[in-house]
């Protein structure tokens, strides 16, 4: 079921992020303490804010002091990368669309 919530992340960021908010228990209150930190996450970068709260919570560190580890740190780049090729990809789209409506 995990694996089936993290595919469904990557493809749905904003709804996956929700879903969590919505049904996790405070799995983001326990991460962020803020709640407009998880609001700025689910309008900016959706993806990393969950990638975020999953390795703080469940990845320690290498010596156990509650801290992210290196894996975390990773996962967490990628997410980050995801998350700007995401809003890069539908800039690039719409200027393609616009180019093509104004030549028409």
């Amino acid at each position: 079921m995990p694996l089936l919530l993290g595919c469904f992340a990557v493809i749905f960021p904003r709804i996956a992020l929700f879903l969590v908010w919505l049904l996790g228990n405070g799995f983001l209150e326990r991460t962020y303490k803020s709640f407009l930190w998880i609001l700025v996450g689910f309008i900016f970068l959706p993806l990393t804010t969950l990638v975020y709260a999953y390795v703080s919570q469940t990845m320690p560190d290498a010596a156990g002091f509650g801290g992210i580890g290196l894996l975390g740190w990773i996962l967490t780049a990628v997410a980050v990368l995801l998350d700007i090729g995401l809003v890069g990809r539908g800039g690039r789209h719409y200027r393609r669309r616009r180019v093509v409506e104004v030549v028409d």
